[in-house]
């Protein structure tokens, strides 16, 4: 059955940035799913990476594919469940007949819009979430990282919660359930994020929610660079399947849709128009968001022992060919670059391909999607419009990027 990604599937995976997060606690900002999932994923690669170093290069692909899906498996999984309170949920968990009843109707009513990725897909979901007790190696990394991702935003709401009675029951759990965790490699260090690099860029990844994107144009929902960030990951990993990408490219088109942004840490969200001003402006601004992304985030992580890391966050990143956007492959350890419609001629898991313009076509999609909503939830722009038409235009040029056919998918918002 061949795979099309519809405008239905793609409203669903942006629906996270309308989710409120710990909405019965008081909150220095709103915290969303979307921004929690894009942080607990950056934390599964990273733990995903160190445990893997002694893996051949077969297994670590599959650990891989695993940790992706198990992902967004879970995320779809918490669109659907909502509001439950984690403690509610627990003890649903805790009896296999309720949390069967709850997982089949949930599983029914995300049908509709993941049946176009084909039955296998449903399948593979539908074993992994009736599967709860599992503890392979993907499903403890992914625990790990939304133990450590959910702590995180605790500690944002911490110190404006101290009346809270239940603030001291939860921070004991979140430290005792990571403690639990520590043989995974790489635990240890998150819990100490103070004192060491790999816990400090972990910590510096969550920063991102703080940033908001279009922070000059007034939109419903606010979406920050952190969530975009995940939003274009998942719509990545879903045209890949629709494309026939091979095992690493579709892995490296999620991470590279994870991390695409990560530069932002370090200049904030600057607008297409700005960028675009000029060749120079832009030369200027890529020149200093490459030296500071040395300086702040490569350099130290490379001087404590994680070149593997830094190594395919530059590999994500474009840094060797001089965009993300651009695809790539690896021959004999060094970087090439190829013309957009090459990628699909060295579909190899051999070759490490990762498909730069169906990144970009992402990107797009998920601005567009951002741009859509706002408007249809009445907040009238010019910048709003202006996007819209700049995007469809572009892609009315050229209708089909990477294998998508971009145009006709837009065609179904209006």
């Amino acid at each position: 059955m061949s795979v099309i990604i519809r405008k239905s599937l793609l409203e669903l995976l942006f629906s996270g940035a309308f989710m409120k997060r710990w909405n019965d606690k008081l909150r220095p900002m709103e915290l969303v799913e979307v921004d929690k999932q894009a942080h607990k994923m950056i934390v599964a690669w990273l733990l995903f990476l160190l445990n893997s170093r002694d893996m051949d290069v077969a297994r670590k692909r599959a650990l891989g594919e695993s940790i992706v899906e198990g992902g967004l498996f879970d995320y779809l999984y918490r669109l659907v469940i909502t509001d439950i309170k984690p403690p509610v949920f627990y003890r649903i968990k805790e009896n296999p007949d309720d949390y069967r009843t709850l997982t089949n109707w949930v599983l029914n009513e995300l049908r509709p819009r993941i049946m176009p990725l084909g039955e296998d897909f449903m399948n593979r979901m539908g074993d992994y979430l009736m599967q709860p007790e599992d503890k392979g190696l993907a499903r403890r990394i992914l625990h790990a990282a939304h133990l450590y991702a959910s702590y995180s935003e605790f500690k944002l709401l911490k110190s404006i919660n101290q009346m809270d009675h239940e603030l001291t029951e939860i921070e004991d759990s979140f430290i005792d359930r990571l403690k639990d965790m520590r043989d995974l490699k790489g635990v240890p260090e998150l819990l100490d994020d103070d004192n060491n690099v790999l816990g400090r860029f972990a910590r510096m990844c969550g920063r991102l929610r703080f940033q908001k994107r279009w922070s000059q144009t007034p939109r419903v929902p606010e979406t920050s660079v952190l969530g975009h960030m995940f939003i274009v990951a998942a719509y990545s990993w879903f045209f890949s399947i629709e494309v026939g990408a091979c095992r690493a490219r579709a892995q490296n088109n999620f991470f590279a849709g994870l991390f695409h942004d990560l530069p932002e840490l370090l200049t904030r969200d600057i607008i297409s128009p700005v960028k675009g001003a000029s060749q120079e402006i832009g030369d200027l601004i890529h020149e200093y968001e490459i030296r500071e992304l040395n300086r702040v985030v490569l350099e130290p992580l490379k001087e404590g022992g994680y070149t593997d890391i830094t190594d395919r966050l530059e590999y994500f990143l474009g840094l060797e060919v001089g965009s993300e956007f651009k695809a790539t492959i690896v021959r004999d350890g060094k970087t090439i670059e190829l013309a957009e419609d090459e990628i699909s001629q060295h579909n190899q898991d051999t070759l490490d391909p990762k498909d730069g313009p169906l990144l970009k076509v992402c990107d797009s999609l998920a601005a567009y999607i951002e741009a859509h909503t706002a408007l249809k939830n009445g907040i009238s722009s010019d910048q709003l419009h202006h996007a819209l038409y700049r995007i469809r235009n572009r892609y009315n040029e050229t209708p089909v990027i990477a294998g998508v056919q971009v145009s006709a998918l837009l065609a179904d918002f209006d």
